[in-house]
């Protein structure tokens, strides 16, 4: 009887719990325009339970009356719930098939426009752009890279990475077929590695929300990894529709390995270029 009292208590507070988190984030949508309710609810809980814990706070209660009263304390808690997980060249293979498949027929281009969505600190961005300074299209491409939050923006506009980084970030850039000096990328002071404004020149960086801003610009290439994994089934869709709104016809998209076109109603519109690498060209 009492093991059966205690399961139930535990139900109730993991149905209040879910309630109060709704709520917050129904707030958070109604005061400030970010809206996060359809988002994984794992990952969401995740962090908002560690901002509970630093706040000292007993219930997502209290937190969604301080979000409702301080734009700060909000804007804080944007920073938390933002994925900030990223590396230049991350997965080396995904820059190797780019470079090897995609290139070669974006260069049939005369100008040639990237959307680098949810770019998070810039490092995946700076990559692409050093990718095509190597490969002598830079030159006629524009990059539009875009995140949720301004001060990820800022910092991504900023172009600086922890020294310590640098090491991993050389060998992904010789995996990903780098032939180059990665050292003539960037110039060090301190404990920071800064981005070569020779790289940085042809980026636009600025704010953009996936979930409810509309189509960007037309594009040859979307470049969207590691950001759908974040979201439910709905939104996935939702956002993968709006790449295939945005891509001109033969247009690329690059996801990220553990995402899909799979389940999505505009999946008909694309073919693969690497599956493994989840790199698709729009061909209607």
């Amino acid at each position: 009887m009492a093991e059966l009292t205690a399961n139930r208590t535990f139900e109730e507070r993991g149905e209040t719990e879910r309630i109060e988190i709704e709520l917050l984030l129904e707030a958070v949508y109604r005061k400030y325009g970010y809206d996060y309710r359809d988002y994984s609810r794992a990952s969401l809980r995740r962090r908002l339970r560690r901002r509970l814990g630093l706040d000292g706070w007993e219930s997502f209660s209290q937190m969604q009356h301080r979000v409702l009263r301080d734009s700060d304390y909000f804007a804080g808690l944007l920073r938390d719930l933002s994925v900030s997980v990223t590396e230049m060249f991350r997965d080396p293979e995904v820059y190797a098939v780019l470079r090897r498949e995609v290139v070669p027929l974006l260069k049939t281009y005369p100008f040639v426009r990237i959307w680098h969505a949810g770019c998070c600190t810039g490092e995946e961005v700076y990559s692409m752009a050093i990718m095509l300074i190597e490969e002598g299209l830079y030159d006629r491409t524009r990059i539009y890279a875009t995140d949720i939050s301004d001060s990820v923006i800022a910092q991504a506009r900023e172009g600086r990475i922890a020294l310590e980084k640098v090491k991993d970030f050389t060998t992904n850039y010789h995996r990903a077929g780098g032939e180059e000096e990665f050292s003539d990328y960037y110039s060090v002071s301190g404990q920071y590695a800064t981005i070569a404004n020779e790289i940085k020149r042809n980026v636009v960086f600025s704010t953009h929300n996936l979930v409810t801003d509309g189509v960007f610009n037309e594009m040859n290439m979307v470049v969207c990894r590691n950001v759908l994994i974040y979201f439910n089934r709905r939104l996935q869709g939702r956002v993968l529709g709006l790449f295939a709104r945005t891509l001109c016809r033969n247009g690329f998209l690059c996801l990220g390995t553990k995402e899909t076109l799979e389940f999505a109603e505009c999946r008909a519109d694309f073919e693969p270029i690497s599956l493994k690498n989840k790199v698709y060209r729009r061909i209607r």
